[in-house]
Formats: C-alpha cells, sequence, structure tokens
C-alpha cells in the first residue's frame, strides 16, 4: 500500500471538527429532513464534480469498475443515504445532545464488524480506551434523554443511523483499499443522492419551494460536514480502520455541544463537560493502543486475493 501524503490522524481531526457543525445546520433548517438530506449531498457531488475533472483517469476508473465494485459502493450510498435520513429525522423530535451521542454510539458496531469483516482484534487498552470514549459520550447526553413520547422515537432513529453509517464505513474500508479518493467519493456521493431524490419523489415531497435560508444551510452542509468531514474520513480509511475513523466521531459530540451553546443557546452542563473529557480520553487511549494486529492483515490479504484472476 502507499504511503499517506498528509498524516492521517491530523486529517482525522480535522474531519471531526468539520461533522460536529452537521447537527447545527440541521436545526437550524427548516425544510423536512429528507429534502435537508437530498441537497446536502446533491451540493456535495456539484462540489465534487470540478476535482474529478482535474484529476486524471478519475472516470476511466469509474467506468472500468467490476460488477462486485459497482455493487459495493451502491450499498456504500445506500447506507449513506439512511444514514442521513435517520439522523435528520431524529433531530425532529429529540435534542441535538442525545441524536449526536446515539448516533455516534457507531464504534460498538464498528469493533464487531471490523472483527468479523477483516479480522481485527483491539489492544486491550485500546478496547478500555474505546468503551470509555462510549461512555463519555452517554454522559454527556444522559441528562437529556427523555424517556417515553416522541422524544424517544427520535432516540430510535438516531441509534439506527449509527448502525447505518457503520456499514457505509465497513464498505469504505474494503473498497478504499484499491480505488482512488475522487472516483469513490464521486460515486458514493451520487449514488446516495439518487436513493435520497427518489425518495423524495416516492414519498411526495417538493424538491423546491424552500426559504433562501435554508439553500444556504444545505450548501453548508454539503461544504463543511460532507467534504470536510465525510471525505476526509474517506481519503483516511484507506490506511485507518473504520474502528478508528468511529472511535474518532465520538469526539463529535463534544464539539456540536460547543457549537449549540454559542449558536443555539443550549446551555453546558457540568455532565457535558465532565463528559467531553472523558470522550478525549478515551480517543487518546485507542489511537496510542491501536496498532494493526497480523489478524487483520492476513484477512485483507485473502479478501485481495479473491479479486485477483486465477
Amino acid at each position: 500500500m502507499d504511503k499517506p501524503t498528509f498524516p492521517p490522524y491530523l486529517a482525522l481531526f480535522i474531519g471531526v471538527l468539520a461533522v460536529s457543525t452537521s447537527a447545527i445546520f440541521v436545526k437550524l433548517a427548516s425544510a423536512p429532513a429528507p429534502i435537508i438530506a437530498t441537497y446536502r449531498l446533491v451540493f456535495s457531488v456539484l462540489l465534487t464534480l470540478p476535482l474529478a475533472f482535474l484529476t486524471r483517469g478519475v472516470w476511466r476508473e469509474i467506468v472500468t469498475l467490476g460488477r462486485k465494485q459497482w455493487l459495493l459502493a451502491a450499498c456504500s450510498g445506500a447506507f449513506l443515504a439512511s444514514h442521513f435520513l435517520l439522523w435528520f429525522e431524529s433531530l425532529r423530535y429529540t435534542s441535538v445532545a442525545s441524536s449526536t451521542v446515539l448516533v455516534t454510539l457507531q464504534p460498538l458496531f464498528a469493533f464487531v464488524g471490523a472483527y468479523f469483516l477483516f479480522g481485527e482484534r483491539l489492544h486491550l487498552l485500546a478496547l478500555s480506551g474505546g468503551f470509555l470514549a462510549i461512555a463519555g459520550s452517554v454522559v454527556i447526553g444522559w441528562g437529556d434523554f427523555r424517556l417515553g413520547g416522541m422524544a424517544l422515537w427520535g432516540d430510535i432513529l438516531a441509534l439506527l443511523g449509527a448502525v447505518t453509517v457503520t456499514g457505509y464505513f465497513l464498505i469504505g474500508q474494503y473498497i478504499r483499499k484499491d480505488m482512488s479518493l475522487s472516483a469513490y467519493t464521486l460515486l458514493v456521493y451520487t449514488i446516495t443522492s439518487l436513493f435520497l431524490v427518489g425518495y423524495d419523489l416516492l414519498l411526495g415531497i417538493p424538491l423546491v419551494g424552500y426559504p433562501a435560508a435554508d439553500w444556504g444551510w444545505f450548501f453548508c452542509l454539503a461544504l463543511f460536514p460532507t467534504l470536510l468531514g465525510h471525505t476526509l474520513f474517506n481519503w483516511a480509511i484507506k490506511w485507518l480502520s473504520t474502528s478508528t475513523i468511529s472511535m474518532s466521531i465520538l469526539g463529535e459530540p463534544v464539539g456540536t455541544a460547543i457549537l449549540a451553546y454559542f449558536i443555539l443557546g443550549e446551555v453546558l452542563s457540568l455532565p457535558q463537560w465532565i463528559g467531553g473529557a472523558v470522550i478525549l480520553g478515551g480517543i487518546f487511549l485507542f489511537i496510542r493502543y491501536n496498532t494493526p494486529q497480523k489478524g487483520r492483515e492476513t484477512n485483507e490479504a485473502a479478501f485481495t486475493s479473491q479479486e485477483k484472476p486465477a
């Protein structure tokens, strides 16, 4: 595998800062959740196209993909579309803190998926750091969790959003090994957009007629949490595991809570300060002791060999 031209962990840090703005922009927009998700991806595709035209070999790479790569890319797009629909809808029923905490519990699913699909075995201290960070996330949202009513429904939607985004990253970890960032990003974002537009048309949700301010928030969602967030994750996942990406995203509730304080006027409580410190400590432990294991390398080699003709 070629060496990265930029430190992957620094890219991860920038990506987490960028995705921390996502819930804020969704809250500020007044359009239905499916429309917010749709235009977030449509604008992302439009912003990605110039890079695809400027990068040599992108279109050739896309049209020469095998059937398996197309199928995996379609599944990745479906998972990402489902993630945005579930998470954005959850913000209509529960608070920013509760929704963001639950949707970033994806490491629980990433640990299991990465073990069975890639044979990843985590160092005990890394695993301890992972669960410590998850505990910190729960501390941040605990006082904000409301049992019963529509708030509980919003919490369930956010948790399902965590499951679907884990599927998106697991597929990305596999196919990004042999696919360039520009080709993968353009293809998956386009497929995701098509899924979301189809969903809107199926439900009869109008695609136009929204306030001018909403279009600004759609663009911000495409530029910051998608292009500076998810795209950096897609780049880093070539060198880092899904578990590492998912663990780092646990820093999102910390950034979101701070932004919600300044922009939405949501008060930062003592549990949120404590939880934030615990999350950062857990992420540090995980990254410090999460070293590649032989099991992962062996499984990835096996997957790669299946792609090559006999």
